[in-house]
C-alpha cells in the first residue's frame, strides 16, 4: 500500500450562513456542497457562491450529469438543479442519520455508511441495495473517478483519502490528511483535483490527486524531453 501526505492546494472559507459543510460534488462548473438547510453552488475559480438551494441537506451530495441528490432525513432526494425542484425520494440504506458520503457511478449511486464503516452500491430508482464494501475505518466521503474507487475517512480526529479495490475493499493507497483537518464529504473534479468538506470548519478544501504513472508517460511524451537546466513542477 502507497501512503503519502495530502497536498492542500486551496481552502475556500467565510461563506455567509455557513458553519458546517457536509458532502459535497462537481457538475462540471461548480462545486455543490450541503450545508444543512440549503445546497450552495460554489464556483471554484472565484470562491463565491453563485446560488443556493434551499432543501435538507445533511449528509451526501451527488450528481448524475443532470440531476442532483441530496441525503437528509434518512432519505435520497433527486433534485433538478435549475429550479430546486424534489422530483423523487428513495429511502437512503442507513435509515436516519447513518449515511455521510455519496456519488453516481456506473448508473448507479454509491453511499458511505459513517460508523458502520460500509459503502453501498444502491439502484437510484428505488434505494435496493446491489452491493456492499467494507472499511476498517469510518466512512465520510466517497467518489469514483477514472475507474479508481476513493472514500474518506474521519476517526480519532484523523482523516485520509483512500484509494479502495472496488471488489475487496482493500487499501491500495492512502493520502493523510494534516492534524486536525477533518474531511466530511469528497469529490474529484474529473482530473487532478478532490475537493473536500471541512465539516465544522466551514471549509471546502481542494487536494491533489496523485497522477498515475500512464498520464506522467503521456504527458512526457507530448511535451518532449526536458530541456537541460529547466525545473519540474
Amino acid at each position: 500500500m502507497s501512503r503519502s501526505k495530502a497536498e492542500i492546494l486551496r481552502e475556500y472559507e467565510s461563506f455567509p450562513g455557513v458553519d458546517h459543510v457536509h458532502g459535497l460534488t462537481y457538475d462540471g462548473a461548480h462545486v455543490w456542497f450541503a450545508a444543512g438547510a440549503r445546497l450552495n453552488a460554489l464556483d471554484p475559480e472565484s470562491g463565491r457562491i453563485a446560488r443556493s438551494i434551499d432543501v435538507a441537506a445533511e449528509a451526501g451530495t451527488a450528481f448524475d450529469g443532470r440531476h442532483l441528490f441530496q441525503i437528509a432525513d434518512g432519505r435520497i432526494r433527486k433534485i433538478d438543479p435549475s429550479t430546486g425542484r424534489v422530483l423523487a425520494t428513495i429511502p437512503a440504506p442507513g435509515g436516519r442519520g447513518n449515511d455521510s458520503g455519496l456519488t453516481w457511478a456506473e448508473g448507479t449511486l454509491w453511499v458511505g455508511q459513517y460508523r458502520d464503516r460500509k459503502i453501498h452500491q444502491i439502484d437510484p430508482e428505488t434505494g435496493k441495495i446491489l452491493r456492499t464494501i467494507e472499511s476498517n475505518r469510518f466512512v465520510t466521503g466517497v467518489t469514483w473517478v477514472d475507474g479508481e474507487l476513493w472514500h474518506a475517512t474521519w476517526e480519532a480526529e484523523e482523516a485520509e483519502l483512500r484509494r479502495v479495490d472496488p471488489q475487496t475493499g482493500r487499501v491500495l493507497e492512502t493520502l493523510e490528511m494534516p492534524a486536525g483537518v477533518a474531511v466530511s464529504g469528497l469529490e474529484t473534479d474529473g482530473g487532478e483535483r478532490f475537493f473536500c468538506g471541512g465539516s465544522r470548519s466551514g471549509k471546502v478544501r481542494v487536494v491533489r490527486r496523485p497522477r498515475r504513472r500512464s498520464a506522467l508517460q503521456t504527458a512526457s511524451s507530448r511535451n518532449g524531453p526536458a530541456r537541460r537546466g529547466a525545473k519540474s513542477a
